[in-house]
């Protein structure tokens, strides 16, 4: 199947947006650069990449040059360049990714999120049940809830009697730690840390000490007993009964099977002894770089950046090894998702007075010649603004 009658009626559609996109923006320029660019993004790009993991997963050649015709006429309109500019330049200016990459990245997104299908073993080995699922439903009877003075999520750092456990998690540039500590009156009775992997995230290491810690208090003799956790997020996500975090299902089940536990909040680095105790342990078993690791399932924002980042490095392959665009290529080697400074200066430097006969089109950092525009079309009052070289 070579999804020729597919790709036509994609043409066809985008025809459609493109001039429903002029309609709005026209000659006159009413619509902000920035804002016709997240139209593209946000409608265009997202009609186009329907079911696009059925036939873009792997695109070839000719697939990537209709997509890339497809995507040309909605750069021009977004930047009002001159229709001989290179596309491969329009989409490094404006932060556009190519079409046929984007959609690439959304195909392989929904193969290992939606279809739980590995992707080949040239892009990535992650196996999709290493995957972070989404869990769904009540994880009790809608009639079982926790007890209301269960949960507290305001500061019990004055909280001083019976049993308290302390729990924390910690991001470090080395790794992931997750760590909590038992305070019985003013001495620290027991300790327990681990390392989770540094794909993991700090809310899945704070959610993991909170468990660990709740296991550990189902083991202790009944007593008045209150964990106390500085991270609201895994609190409030433990507290329902409809999260979508399995870990905390497996909280709020073991908080209603034993009402004698308590959770609050507690504010960080207040200088309680517990807090700081957990979170020392939690800092250091995250830079111990031989500590065994805690196995824990991949989180969708580390897949989502991992495939982000494969685009970028086909990305800027491309635009180093391409052959058109070179001028451009010189003044911005390094391709950006979204170059916040040269957009607002492509799209508002030409409505400067003084910038008449300085089009968008022709805008150059500082230090370089236009090759396009004469110097008698610049008047002399535009040649004291220079646009210096955004950092890549």
């Amino acid at each position: 199947m070579n999804w020729n009658t597919h790709l036509k009626a994609q043409s066809t559609r985008a025809t459609q947006l493109y001039h429903n996109l002029l309609k709005i923006a026209g000659k006159s320029w009413g619509v902000p650069l920035n804002h016709r660019r997240t139209l593209f993004k946000t409608v265009t790009e997202r009609v186009l990449a329907h079911g696009a993991v059925a036939w873009c997963l792997e695109p070839t050649d000719r697939i990537a040059r209709k997509l890339s015709t497809i995507q040309r006429p909605f750069l021009l309109a977004i930047s009002g360049a001159y229709r001989t500019t290179s596309t491969a330049a329009l989409q490094v200016i404006l932060g556009i990714p190519p079409l046929h990459l984007q959609l690439q990245r959304e195909a392989r997104g929904t193969a290992l999120f939606r279809l739980r299908l590995p992707l080949s073993t040239n892009v990535s080995d992650i196996d999709p049940s290493e995957i972070e699922e989404k869990a769904t439903g009540w994880s009790t009877h809608p009639l079982e809830h926790l007890n209301p003075t269960q949960i507290s999520l305001v500061d019990g750092g004055n909280i001083n009697t019976g049993l308290r456990i302390y729990t924390d998690g910690s991001k470090t540039e080395k790794g992931v730690g997750a760590a909590f500590c038992v305070l019985t009156d003013v001495n620290i009775t027991h300790r327990w840390s681990t390392r989770p992997s540094l794909r993991n995230t700090v809310f899945q290491a704070e959610i993991l000490a909170l468990r660990k810690a709740v296991e550990h208090a189902v083991t202790l003799p009944t007593q008045q007993l209150t964990i106390l956790v500085d991270n609201q997020a895994s609190i409030s996500s433990a507290a329902n009964p409809k999260s979508h975090n399995s870990i905390a299902r497996k909280i709020f089940k073991l908080l209603h099977s034993h009402p004698h536990i308590k959770v609050s909040w507690i504010k960080a680095h207040a200088g309680y002894i517990g807090n700081e105790e957990a979170h020392r342990l939690a800092k250091e078993v995250a830079e111990t770089e031989n500590f065994p690791e805690t196995p824990l399932e991949l989180p969708k924002s580390f897949i989502k950046t991992f495939l982000r980042q494969k685009m970028l490095a086909t990305w800027q392959m491309a635009w180093d090894d391409g052959d058109t665009g070179r001028l451009i290529h010189n003044i911005i080697p390094k391709i950006q998702p979204c170059r916040n400074l040269f957009l607002f200066l492509w799209g508002n430097l030409h409505t400067n007075p003084l910038c008449y006969g300085l089009p968008p089109h022709n805008l150059l950092p500082y230090g370089t010649t236009q090759p396009t525009t004469s110097a008698n079309m610049v008047p002399k009052s535009s040649q004291q603004f220079n646009v210096k070289k955004e950092d890549t």
